[in-house]
């Protein structure tokens, strides 16, 4: 059996992806790790984007209702595609979060799944891309929470850089996918 050998580009992105991920474990930020931990929790199950839905509802009457349906539907075509296709594909594995001296103190549990891409990413900007395309006001704090939830990942040590950035972008080109096959069915 011969073993394939990875490009020298992919081995460089992979050096300058763990020197990422080291300088953030190595930089002090005791009172930004209490947030980054509650973020990344409120985010587990989708349950900070169900709320924020929920609100988006009530507060914005029907086009509240729209963008809060567009996210939603944005995070369940995202999650398929990432948890049943490309997970499976990628393999990576998680880092190890000892090895590369993430400080105990930003430790969330960690997830069983692979590691690439990110699923709390992904399902961030899929919610954030589908309700901000229905609530354009909306748009530029709901991708400014769902970048801070993607960056919470790799501040407790869960994901590197990488798999976050593939994540925000395969959630927002899932939910463009999603909102325009919603926006042909309303027609």
């Amino acid at each position: 059996m011969t073993s394939r050998r990875r490009p020298r580009w992919l081995l460089d992105a992979e050096r300058v992806d763990h020197a990422i991920y080291a300088a953030v474990a190595a930089t002090p930020t005791p009172s930004l790790d209490r947030f980054m931990i509650a973020l990344s929790h409120a985010a587990d199950g989708s349950v900070l984007w169900i709320a924020t839905a929920s609100a988006l509802a009530v507060a914005r009457g029907p086009r509240g209702r729209r963008a809060a349906g567009a996210g939603l539907a944005s995070i369940a075509v995202t999650s398929a595609a990432v948890n049943l296709v490309a997970k499976p594909l990628a393999r990576r594995r998680r880092p190890d979060r000892i090895a590369l001296q993430v400080p105990v103190a930003r430790h969330v549990p960690m997830p069983a799944s692979r590691s690439l891409p990110s699923g709390h990413a992904a399902s961030a900007f899929a919610f954030a891309t589908g309700a901000g395309h229905a609530l354009h006001r909306e748009s530029a704090a709901l991708r400014v929470l769902a970048a801070l939830v993607a960056y919470s990942r790799v501040h407790t040590g869960v994901h590197f850089p990488a798999d976050v950035v593939v994540g925000s972008l395969m959630g927002t080109v899932c939910s463009a996918t999603a909102t325009r096959a919603i926006e042909r069915r309303r027609r």
